[in-house]
């Protein structure tokens, strides 16, 4: 006989694990019940938690996400995937979602039980995103929308409404620059290196070819040939002059970027007076493509095609524990500890009300008096009293902020020096804490550059020549204090860094955002905040003194404009004695650095409110949004 512990969903996780393992083809696999996002990590294949009342949607989407995560696995191949995997952003995203759509595509067609059960999963991810509320193709991700239509054409299924309806919002456009390729779909299904040329191809007709790289397949004949031209030399080694310029071109076109060869072909061409008709018709049809090209070369900047970087070879992304060792980490995290011994009691109860305000969500929530459900044995005593009376049933309401991840951008410029810094790091240190402890996700990222007036960048300037208005003029330094998958616990000393003496130099705002908002745009979790702690406006001396004097402060205006109309982070700031509030849409300033602590957790609290005109209240936002 079963006792009362045992969890009546057991048998029905126990079953689906090991039909997973039989349909992934792999015995081994170890499957877990989670919270956290799905997906595989190794061996591991994490699977949505079913609760003990194991509802229909749960059940449906633990299923469906176990056949979808099954499929990946046994159709799909790392290493041709890595081999053409393209090098830009959105070039990539289209490439991923079009290779899970293969692997889904092809399931369905080996496995027709699957396709019901991944549409279940398609249909709920689609409605948690807001996808049955999108409008314009604008706001509809062109990545996901390329993936649901080729799982269409490979399938011949209708998709669940609102993953639907982004596919028809950008099925037109698609199917005008891409309709000839997308013919071969079917046929190439079982392929994954064919289906991946295939890929490439619809990238390059979306306007996406100069995020491709290099075609791996004319690597490899390059490299054939090389082989078969140095073995030639071998034999013979009495070549004419000839041979050897061409062999002096071939040793020094690898040391050439992709854009200088461009710029030496064109200069080749233009050299050429005969030519000079041919390279008139050249010109014309980019013009008349370029509203379906990205621009060319492809833009430093995703908010300001027009925003310029002297050189990139000098900035790092950095761990915090590379920049320092272990044991000064622990000194710095110690002083730390010390020097704000006295702010620790009043951070930490500002923590605990925040703690409280989550968890309060978190406690279950009820609609009662429901057709199915969990029968409520609360109201069984109105049926005993009259029999006629209906059975009434519940239903466990979701917690809205499980499936949540927070950033903390923290600026690390020399002004922030002192305290300012000190209850930034100890605040970010007791949020992070807090968070974790309700199951939100938290990353602490700072920003600062390398060097004061300019460094290595400069030094470069100066030798080529001083370029007229060269653009950003210094080495950025990008550091990642805590990512948002390491526990706290293992982060906690990172921290200290901040302390280190000549770590905090000059701050670029913009493009320390644009790297932020990047790192969680590529992250799964279904709502992302981005809360940004500055002490001032964009500032480097060796920038502006070179370019015009708001050169920073447009580009921090464009990308904040760029991250709030995407809509995909939740962005908002704190400025300590500097108004932020003309930058960013929802801020709060503050006087003295001791407000701090509570603009933090009060901000954050907010955006867990369930009421929309007291996130508004709180967060100062001229409008609800």
């Amino acid at each position: 006989m079963a006792s009362n512990n045992d969890n009546p969903a057991d048998p029905f996780k126990k079953a689906l694990a090991e039909a997973t393992k039989v349909m992934a083809n792999d015995p081994d696999l170890s499957i877990t019940y989670t919270v956290d996002p799905s997906g595989v990590s190794g061996d591991t294949m994490r699977l949505p938690q079913v609760s003990r009342r194991m509802t229909r949607e749960e059940v449906l989407i633990a299923r469906g996400t176990a056949d979808a995560l099954a499929m990946h696995r046994k159709f799909h191949d790392d290493g041709t995937h890595s081999r053409y995997v393209p090098q830009g952003d959105m070039a990539r995203d289209l490439y991923e979602a079009m290779e899970t759509a293969r692997c889904e595509a092809m399931g369905a067609r080996d496995m027709p039980g699957t396709a019901g059960n991944i549409d279940a999963k398609i249909g709920n991810d689609a409605l948690r995103k807001g996808f049955d509320q999108i409008k314009v193709a604008a706001d509809a991700p062109l990545a996901t929308a390329a993936g649901y239509l080729i799982r269409h054409l490979a399938t011949g299924r209708d998709l669940p409404s609102g993953a639907q309806n982004v596919m028809n919002l950008w099925k037109g456009f698609i199917e005008e620059q891409a309709g000839g390729t997308l013919e071969n779909v079917d046929d190439l299904l079982d392929d994954q290196a064919a289906f991946a040329k295939l890929s490439r191809k619809i990238i390059q007709d979306l306007g996406y070819g100069d995020q491709l790289g290099d075609d791996p397949d004319d690597l490899d004949e390059d490299a054939q040939d090389d082989a078969e031209e140095s073995g030639e030399e071998d034999q013979d080694p009495d070549s004419s002059g000839q041979d050897e310029d061409s062999e002096e071109s071939d040793e020094a076109s690898p040391e050439q970027s992709q854009e200088e060869q461009q710029d030496a072909a064109q200069a080749e061409v233009s050299m050429d007076d005969s030519a000079d008709q041919e390279m008139g018709e050249e010109a014309e049809m980019p013009e008349g493509e370029a509203p379906l090209e990205p621009p060319q070369p492809q833009p430093i900047s995703d908010a300001d095609p027009n925003y310029q970087v002297y050189a990139t070879q000098f900035d790092e992304e950095v761990r915090a524990e590379d920049l320092a060792e272990p044991v000064e980490l622990e000194r710095l995290r110690a002083y730390l500890d010390q020097q704000l011994e006295p702010l620790k009691g009043a951070v930490s109860r500002l923590a605990n009300k925040l703690q409280r305000r989550l968890q309060a969500q978190q406690n279950r929530s009820w609609e009662f008096d429901l057709e199915e459900g969990i029968l409520d044995a609360g109201r069984l005593a109105r049926v005993v009293a009259n029999p006629t009376t209906p059975l009434s049933f519940k239903v466990e309401k979701d917690t809205e902020f499980r499936d949540t991840i927070v950033t903390l951008l923290l600026d690390n410029s020399g002004s922030m020096r002192g305290r300012p810094i000190s209850i930034a790091a100890i605040c970010a240190d007791v949020l992070a804490r807090t968070l974790e402890r309700c199951n939100v996700k938290v990353e602490i990222l700072g920003f600062t550059t390398r060097a004061w007036k300019g460094g290595q960048s400069r030094e470069a300037w100066l030798n080529a020549g001083r370029e007229q208005q060269p653009g950003r003029l210094n080495d950025l330094r990008h550091i990642i204090y805590k990512s948002a998958d390491s526990p706290w616990r293992r982060a906690r000393p990172n921290l200290g860094l901040m302390m280190k003496e000549g770590l905090l130099k000059e701050n670029i705002d913009g493009e320390a955002l644009e790297w932020a908002h990047r790192r969680m745009a590529g992250r799964p979790e279904a709502r992302k905040i981005l809360m940004v702690i500055s002490d001032g406006a964009p500032v480097d001396d060796s920038t502006l003194s070179v370019n015009p004097a708001n050169y920073l402060e447009k580009h921090l205006r464009d990308v904040i404009a760029m991250v709030e109309k995407r809509r995909a982070v939740e962005l908002l700031a704190i400025g300590i004695g500097h108004d932020v509030t003309r930058y960013y849409e929802r801020a709060v300033t503050i006087t003295d650095v001791e407000q701090l602590a509570g603009a933090m957790t009060e901000q954050l609290a907010a955006l867990f409110d369930s009421d929309p005109r007291a996130r508004a209240r709180v967060m100062g936002m001229r409008r609800v949004v």
